[in-house]
């Protein structure tokens, strides 16, 4: 009886021409699974493509209301954004994913779980540890880490060979990663830094200079730092992400152009499209900067950055991931309420908040008089406040008179 191998497919150029590999290679039962976190391919010719490269099973796995649920709102409620820009499209979807092949290679009785990841990405290092999580005992065939394809180039040949259709070719080269909150963009000519990247690539949001010459206003609803409603409309959780990648998207919201510092050890040049998530994150720190007080908001800013190197990382199934969760869930405690937003050519300004235990008060914070907040009281909280300056300033001009 053969041993099975769990291989981790999208159809894209790499999983495809995987599934002849490991036949040439391997005395193994191929068994695809597809998982469906919103990248919006037709899961039919998915399936039919993987048994035409010779997979001998294909699961197709809907993950994407776990997706949003398990790991998108958890990453609002933190407002995660790897090295302050970059809301983690690619890492956040990598847990439901690893989680599911483990379940099926239980089911399957497989010993092997394979993944196209190259050996120069951060990917490898999120399923794998992922995988180790719930298994340690599976062992991983990585083929990018061990094949003799060196290139996308090569790569296409290689399908070109076995008869595997791909849209990939080599004047459109680009490395690709879509689902329901981003879409990533790497390699080709934009690996060079002196290169603009061409708008053309754009898939989910409309370039900024072609967008709409009126603003678009929208509310979103927060309940405890979820989003649950647009427009006064409560959504499911895939259609109000949906919803808000096409208002945002139309608008010329959501596109990040960076370099970034992966896992692995080197750099590298990513164009991201995340309408959804800029929005989310804009109107999720505007409402919690109406409703969190002062020393929890800026500690959970320092929890915001570790949250995302964890994400980025790799490390979501973790003890401290879940500790982190626990903090930030009790600041989300009174972080409800509506922001009202107003999009316009690539840009997002918050137009209104209406939070009914806000701690803005107009009556304190305005220049007027009021029962809470004396002006004279500020002279001697200024005194006491600056005493340590004061006192280290007597000391340095003793010194200097020789005193």
């Amino acid at each position: 009886m053969k041993d099975k191998v769990v291989l981790a497919y999208s159809g894209g150029l790499d999983t495809s021409i995987i599934v002849p590999w490991l036949k040439e290679n391997y005395d193994v039962e191929v068994i695809a699974v597809c998982a469906d976190v919103g990248q919006g391919d037709d899961m039919k010719a998915v399936k039919e493509k993987a048994i035409k490269s010779g997979a001998d099973k294909i699961y197709v796995e809907d993950l994407r209301e776990e997706f949003v649920t398990n790991y998108l709102y958890n990453a609002i409620k933190a407002e995660a954004l790897y090295e302050g820009i970059y809301p983690l499209g690619t890492s956040l979807a990598r847990p439901s994913i690893a989680k599911r092949l483990v379940e099926i290679a239980h089911k399957e009785g497989a010993k092997y779980i394979c993944h196209g990841c190259t050996g120069k990405g951060n990917d490898q290092v999120r399923f794998e540890v992922g995988i180790a999580s719930f298994d340690p005992t599976i062992k991983i065939i990585a083929p990018w880490r061990i094949w003799d394809i060196k290139s996308r180039e090569d790569a296409i040949d290689y399908a070109a060979a076995k008869g595997i259709e791909t849209s990939v070719t080599k004047k459109k080269i680009y490395s690709m990663d879509k689902n329901l909150w981003h879409l990533s963009h790497e390699g080709g000519d934009i690996e060079d830094l002196k290169n603009e990247h061409k708008r053309e690539m754009y898939e989910m949001v409309t370039p900024a200079e072609q967008a709409p010459d009126k603003p678009t206003y929208i509310d979103i609803y927060f309940e405890k730092g979820v989003p649950l409603k647009v427009n006064g409309e409560q959504l499911p959780p895939v259609e109000l992400i949906e919803y808000l990648n096409k208002a945002a998207g139309e608008n010329g919201i959501g596109i990040i152009d960076i370099v970034e510092n992966r896992l692995v050890g080197m750099k590298s040049r990513g164009v991201y499209e995340t309408p959804a998530g800029t929005v989310l994150y804009a109107a999720h720190k505007c409402l919690e900067s109406a409703t969190l007080e002062k020393e929890a908001m800026h500690y959970k800013q320092l929890i915001s950055i570790k949250y995302a190197e964890l994400v980025y990382d790799g490390l979501w199934f973790t003890t401290t991931r879940e500790a982190l969760d626990a903090f930030i869930n009790v600041t989300q405690e009174n972080v409800t309420g509506t922001v009202k937003l107003k999009l316009y050519k690539g840009t997002t300004m918050v137009a209104s908040i209406d939070a009914k235990k806000a701690l803005y008060d107009e009556g304190i914070s305005s220049f007027g008089a009021s029962e809470l907040y004396s002006h004279k009281d500020s002279e001697g909280f200024i005194n006491l406040f600056g005493l340590p300056n004061k006192i280290k300033a007597i000391v340095d001009l003793r010194e200097k008179e020789g005193k």
